[in-house]
């Protein structure tokens, strides 16, 4: 299997790495590029939709260490559209002092769509879908 590319992404969305990240941060760099660009790409605050996103599938594979002061950024793409779940197959990428960006991690992130009343399965909103369409694309 080969290591996938900064090209392979549709979106690179980035985030600046802290003083105080470890590599429990991975996760939450997968989170925060998720969630800024679906607030990005569809205008809204995703929070105020009636039905809310919640992880139900997360993973990451460490490729190299970063930390501060890196500048990182997060390949986003769509591997999986259902009536109340969209799947990000997702990779960080370190930029070195070129500029060029060297793989640093690779995840997944699931959310499944539920009622807030009820925890109930709820579609997938469709100001998500429609932005969830720019990213699929095979990583």
């Amino acid at each position: 299997m080969s290591e996938p590319r900064a090209e392979a992404f549709p979106a690179l969305w980035p985030v600046p790495t802290r003083w105080s990240d470890d590599a429990t941060a991975y996760a939450e760099y997968f989170a925060t590029a998720v969630g800024g660009w679906l607030m990005a790409s569809t205008g809204l605050d995703v929070r105020t939709l009636p039905a809310i996103a919640v992880v139900a599938e997360s993973s990451c594979r460490f490729v190299r260490e970063i930390g501060f002061p890196d500048q990182l950024h997060v390949g986003l793409s769509v591997d999986r559209l259902d009536d109340d779940r969209v799947g990000y197959a997702l990779a960080i990428f370190r930029e070195d002092p070129d500029g060029d960006l060297e793989l640093a991690a690779t995840g997944r992130l699931v959310h499944r769509y539920i009622d807030p009343d009820t925890r109930g399965p709820e579609p997938v909103p469709p100001e998500i879908r429609s932005a969830a369409h720019l990213l699929v694309e095979p990583v």
